[in-house]
């Protein structure tokens, strides 16, 4: 029962009741009680009663990866192609270029997450305000003209402003996104789709690898590097898909009609009510704000409080750090092992395809399985034998088994995807959500920040001491997963004991009254 949607709890309680003879009665169910708000951009196709076949509802859940779930995963791809080929423009010694050194780079990325970081809040705010679909066009758009300045850039002060700018458009994206997404699918559904996102991201770096390998060798066109070349091309296609998103994103399944889509829209009103009902039923909770409404500052600290959420803002903190500075400088490390720069880029794509084999395999176990935290805690199990292999090897062994681990740390279990969904169920409102998305990326990015920082240029290029820390924070992180899942476990039993000791009049009675709101009520079930 941990991972039972709330509607389906309302559902079974109120499905039937005692009467008076002794026998069970129909009585109507909790979610044609609990009725959207009158503005709820969906309310005209809200309808309690209303059925449909699971065949039409599988036909439209695959209308929508078609025509939303594909399209976020483009504009995915679109932010990941400026924000990761920093790692190509190394390669081609855009360092020496700069007169800039490790640690300059080091500085850069920090300034980079810390402006990611401070972003996130603040566009979760102005994105529910203005709806996403406005938001994130705009976003891509403004993102795309700083990234292509970049070929201008003259020395660490231009790296760090146009760090400092990226990090501020581009913070809050994610979260932007993952909102965008839950209008139109169910919880369940949710992990799969964000699965898709992540698979985007590393197909970015297996495309790029290959645009990299062209771009870099103009080289000396015009004056200008190959580094400046890539910023500048790949700027330019950000920007033109941040322009057509402008055009094609919906607002919501109801409002898909525009002179763009089509006048008549992409769904009729017999897929737009099975599309709104289901999601209703799935998460009563979506119906209390429009698609327009903004959150107040008392809403943000009723969500940072919460401290059934904290374990998980601790893991996004920690979980990434063992293997996020090997992906960060695996085109470098890669470098100094003596390969060029165009083998370099090339030896990179064996990695991200055995990422993107993990996270979806991983993504699918845990949802089969109905296992969350132990399965993140596979990502650390994977990572601790690498990394004491890194530092235990010596430094005279051949380049081919370093390339070996690096391409298998970077390519380990990604469970992001999974946590990211936790993060949404175990929020339990559409008003906590939308922030708790928001502080969950907050920890992953200051995890980065952090991982800026371990290897360091006085300990290169075995990098020992930044591996010493490496394997403790891998170790740490298998308490962290350990402790997470007994905690909710903990709680969810707690609850389901005082739950299943209440009578179906007491339950009704408590479904009704209560002042308990998202996952503080005792229905409530935490995913684990």
């Amino acid at each position: 029962m941990a991972d039972t949607p709330l509607g389906q709890i309302y559902s079974d309680v109120a499905k039937t009741r005692i009467d008076e003879s002794g026998s069970e009665t129909d009585v109507e169910p909790k979610h044609a009680r609990a009725h959207p708000i009158a503005k709820y951009e969906g309310m005209h196709r809200y309808d309690p009663k209303f059925e449909w076949e699971p065949t039409e509802e599988k036909r439209i859940v695959r209308k929508i990866d078609k025509r939303i779930c594909t399209w976020v995963c483009l504009m995915f791809f679109a932010l990941q192609l400026d924000r990761g080929n920093i790692s190509q423009a190394l390669s081609d010694n855009m360092l020496p270029d700069l007169g800039m050194t490790t640690n300059d780079y080091n500085y850069g990325q920090t300034i980079f997450y810390l402006c990611f970081l401070s972003a996130e809040l603040p566009s979760q705010l102005i994105s529910k305000k203005l709806g996403p679909d406005n938001w994130i066009p705009v976003q891509m758009v403004s993102w795309s003209l700083v990234a292509s300045m970049q070929a201008f850039l003259k020395g660490k002060s231009s790296f760090f402003a146009t760090r400092a700018l990226l990090g501020l458009i581009e913070g809050g994206f994610i979260p932007d996104n993952i909102l965008y997404l839950s209008y139109f699918y169910t919880g369940s559904e949710l992990p799969v789709r964000l699965s898709f996102f992540w698979v985007s991201y590393q197909s970015t770096n297996i495309v790029s690898a290959f645009l990299a390998y062209g771009i870099l060798r103009l080289r000396g066109h015009n004056g200008m590097e190959g580094w400046r070349w890539l910023f500048a091309l790949e700027g330019m296609l950000t920007g033109i898909i941040g322009i057509i998103s402008w055009f094609y994103l919906p607002p919501s399944p109801t409002q898909t009609a525009s002179k763009f889509r089509g006048k008549d829209g992409w769904f009729n009103e017999h897929e737009e009510k099975i599309m709104v009902n289901r999601i209703l039923r799935d998460d009563p909770s979506k119906g209390d704000m429009h698609n327009r409404q903004a959150l107040g500052p008392k809403m943000l600290w009723e969500c940072a409080k919460d401290y059934h959420m904290w374990p998980i803002y601790l893991i996004g903190l920690m979980w990434l750090i063992p293997n996020t500075p090997t992906t960060a400088y695996l085109t470098l490390n890669l470098k100094a092992l003596g390969f060029n720069t165009f083998e370099t880029n090339l030896l990179t794509i064996p990695a991200y395809t055995i990422f993107i084999i993990q996270l979806l395999f991983w993504t699918w176990i845990s949802e089969k399985i109905n296992q969350r935290f132990l399965i993140g805690l596979c990502s650390q199990i994977w990572c601790l034998p690498l990394l004491i292999a890194l530092e235990i090897l010596p430094g005279n062994i051949s380049p081919w088994i370093r390339w070996t681990l690096s391409t298998l740390l970077v390519g380990s279990p990604y469970v992001h995807a999974i946590l990211v969904a936790i993060t949404s169920r175990n929020a339990g409102t559409v008003r906590t959500r939308t922030t708790a998305s928001a502080l969950y990326n907050m920890c992953v990015q200051a995890s980065n920040i952090i991982s800026s920082n371990v290897y360091r240029n006085d300990d290169k290029p075995l990098y020992r001491r930044g591996n010493k820390f490496l394997i403790g924070i891998c170790a740490f992180n298998f308490a962290l997963f350990i402790g997470a899942k007994l905690y909710y476990v903990t709680i969810n039993a707690r609850r389901e004991k005082i739950w299943g000791a209440m009578n179906k009049e007491e339950k009704e009675t408590y479904l009704q009254t209560t002042t308990d709101k998202g996952n503080k009520r005792l229905e409530f079930r935490f995913a684990s």
